[in-house]
């Protein structure tokens, strides 16, 4: 697919997609749902991929929803279809660990949107935020789920209802990012974790353990247990649970056979049940 507001490349294992409007500081729009929509699915398909980074074109992440339309920005949608999800596919449903190289300003649906990615690593002098609360509007993108789980209640209603903007070391303080780094080196950074998942983890394993952490706000210890001891006799039942204690103890790189299904897992870790 031929793509009008992101740019996708694979290499050596590690598929990097950048949010790409630099005339409009990469705002979300000009069909950039549907294209990250599409990436995420080709990503979750290719065996090539064992990694994702999602990025934006310097000097920002993505500053929120194109204002361009000015009063009507956050007109009333008649449309059935209309979503605040944002992406229709989500970088949770993504069966490879997703890592979001956030490596500048962060604002609204911007920064919603890295809340669905697995690890956030954050430029210390960008600006962050949820300010739709300050729009006339809410927080969207699943943020009312996703970041309650992140940094907790007390937190997640801070950022929701007051709507400010902080910087990086305070997102750090806060619990949204594992990481915070000045902006030219947090994409180097984010590529390098990615790579060596993509060296070193199981993709097996990596499908196994995302799928139940997204599930864990959901399920009673009992069934974690369960859902956990289901998934070790299936991974226990692969010769890559004897490659990878062999490469161990060998001191060599792991030769996984392992391949994912070709296709999306059916599993939305919002509705994981028993």
């Amino acid at each position: 697919m031929s793509y009008g507001s992101i740019l996708v490349a694979v290499d050596d294992g590690v598929a990097t997609i950048t949010l790409d409007r630099p005339e409009a500081r990469n705002a979300f729009g000009g069909g950039m749902g549907e294209e990250l929509a599409h990436a995420f699915r080709a990503c979750d398909g290719d065996s090539r991929v064992r990694a994702v980074v999602l990025t934006g074109t310097p000097p920002t992440f993505c500053v929120g929803a194109d204002l361009s339309a000015g009063g009507e920005t956050f007109a009333k949608r008649d449309d059935p279809a209309f979503s605040a999800a944002a992406v229709p596919v989500a970088a949770w449903e993504v069966r490879k660990v997703v890592i979001a190289a956030v490596n500048g300003h962060a604002i609204g649906v911007g920064f919603t949107l890295t809340l669905q990615c697995d690890i956030r690593i954050f430029a210390a002098e960008g600006k962050y935020g949820i300010p739709q609360v300050r729009r006339g509007v809410m927080g969207d993108a699943y943020s009312h789920w996703t970041l309650p789980r992140i940094v907790g209640q007390s937190a997640a209603a801070e950022i929701l209802l007051t709507g400010r903007t902080f910087d990086g070391t305070e997102a750090k303080a806060l619990g949204v990012c594992s990481r915070v780094l000045p902006a030219d080196e947090v994409l180097p950074a984010a590529v390098l974790l990615a790579r060596d998942v993509a060296d070193n983890a199981a993709p097996l394993s990596v499908a196994a353990s995302k799928e139940l952490l997204w599930s864990t706000w959901e399920l009673s210890a009992e069934q974690i247990e369960r859902r956990e001891t289901a998934l070790h006799h299936e991974l226990m039942g692969h010769s890559d649970a004897r490659e990878g204690v062999l490469a161990y103890l060998e001191k060599r790189a792991p030769r996984w056979t392992g391949a994912i299904p070709d296709r999306l897992s059916p599993r939305n870790a919002r509705q994981e049940g028993p």
